[in-house]
């Protein structure tokens, strides 16, 4: 008998082209956790909001999992911002769509979807687990604006779910501090696709994408917290200190599609594009890029940079390191724990070009040093990041919340399933 679990993610559709608008780690994420409880006999559906006109309403993957997308009365791009205001819809659709009484235990993904989480909750019985992905509190610490809407729906989500998923223990630390009487955290860790893996040869690797000078790359949204503005200053230092002909080069995979000028190979932004400026011989614009190609663009090399302002967890850095290469990321949030400082990678100030560019100098010059950490990310990342025994913890943890309902109903059902 299958168990069945409903994830929402509003803003999040599992199935969008990475790199885009509100495209990043939580969609990829939410679809390799659902494709690895799939393969342990859970069907999932991810209900998300009508982003892309053009998909279908719904769409399979996996064996069992399927997207089912809500249009709220807007189908086409809504911003975070905006998303709150069509909540109401969003639920009313979700209830009209699906049979809801057929679910197990609900997964929510960001606070927007929690807050569905919460009613689902109050109206149906069902017990529902929340992934955060970033916190207001974060956000607060990173930009110095705090969104007191956001962390009052936090506050909520988090009393009231019957679990939290922490991907980090810097989350589970960030929740305790600010949530007094917070459901119970338990820290699973993100895990990385089987695509990210380590090429047979770095060299080689970087040879055969035409980079045999230092290559650094980046990989995300061109966006000022992503910590990109911070990656070209540190990066002119590097150049401007790099002696002879020996330049290094940085590769930027991510942002919209028609975000890069075809003719300039530069960004359409102005300000992106003046921070370039005297560097734009030795920087590359990509535009999104496929798994598989980002994997192909961590092998080869000498660092993967990850200058975000927050992160939650950082799965550009857990994917790196699985393709061998080592990570120079700020010291924030989760990525304090993803990248192990010295060892992996290497930890910079945020905001910090000085302190980034000297990491960056660190790593372009010792190549003993950039081997072995290369070695070490392959290893840690290959014992820590495994979807498959995250999906168990993951059942696991459902499996508790079910039995701890005072819904008999739920509580037995899902036991059966799970031989409690």
């Amino acid at each position: 008998m299958n168990r069945n679990v409903l994830f929402i993610s509003d803003h999040g559709d599992p199935l969008a082209e990475l790199g885009g608008k509100q495209a990043g780690g939580q969609n990829n994420y939410v679809k390799q956790l659902a494709l690895a409880l799939d393969r342990i006999g859970w069907q999932v559906d991810v209900a998300t909001h009508w982003c892309n006109e053009m998909a279908p309403r719904s769409e399979g993957f996996g064996e069992n999992c399927r997207v089912i997308r809500i249009a709220a009365g807007h189908k086409g791009f809504v911003s975070k911002d905006e998303m709150a205001e069509i909540l109401p819809e969003f639920y009313k659709e979700l209830k009209e769509t699906l049979d809801l009484s057929s679910y197990d235990v609900i997964h929510t993904h960001y606070y927007l979807s929690g807050l569905i989480g919460i009613r689902l909750k109050e109206d149906f019985g069902i017990p529902f687990a929340h992934t955060s992905h970033s916190l207001g509190w974060a956000k607060a610490a990173a930009t110095g604006i705090h969104d007191q809407r956001r962390e009052k729906a936090e506050t909520a989500i988090l009393q009231k779910a019957d679990r939290i998923l922490a991907t980090t223990k810097s989350e589970k630390i960030l929740i305790q501090q600010n949530v007094p009487a917070a459901a119970p955290v338990r820290v699973i860790p993100i895990g990385v696709d089987g695509t990210f893996k380590p090429p047979l040869n770095r060299q080689q690797s970087r040879k055969a994408l035409g980079h045999a000078s230092p290559l650094f790359v980046f990989a995300g949204r061109l966006e000022e917290t992503k910590g990109i503005h911070t990656l070209l200053q540190a990066f002119r230092m590097l150049i401007d200190r790099s002696a002879g002909d020996s330049k290094p080069t940085l590769v930027v995979a991510g942002g919209e599609p028609d975000a890069i000028d075809p003719g300039t190979g530069l960004p359409r932004d102005e300000k992106l594009r003046s921070a370039c400026s005297s560097i734009s011989s030795h920087v590359t614009f990509l535009g999104p890029q496929t798994q598989e190609e980002l994997a192909r663009l961590f092998g080869a090399a000498t660092a993967t940079i990850v200058p975000s302002y927050y992160e939650s967890f950082g799965m550009v850095a857990a994917e790196a390191q699985a393709c061998g290469s080592p990570v120079i990321a700020s010291s924030v949030g989760g990525l304090k724990n993803v990248v192990r400082d010295g060892v992996t990678g290497l930890l910079a100030e945020p905001k910090n070009a000085h302190d980034l560019a000297i990491a960056m100098e660190v790593l372009a010059v010792n190549t003993v040093l950039t081997e072995r950490m290369s070695r070490h990310a392959a290893r840690i990342a290959a014992e820590e990041f495994q979807w498959d025994s995250i999906s168990k913890q993951v059942s696991s943890m459902y499996g508790v919340i079910g039995h701890a309902q005072s819904d008999a109903y739920f509580g037995d059902r899902l036991g059966r399933h799970t031989g409690g």
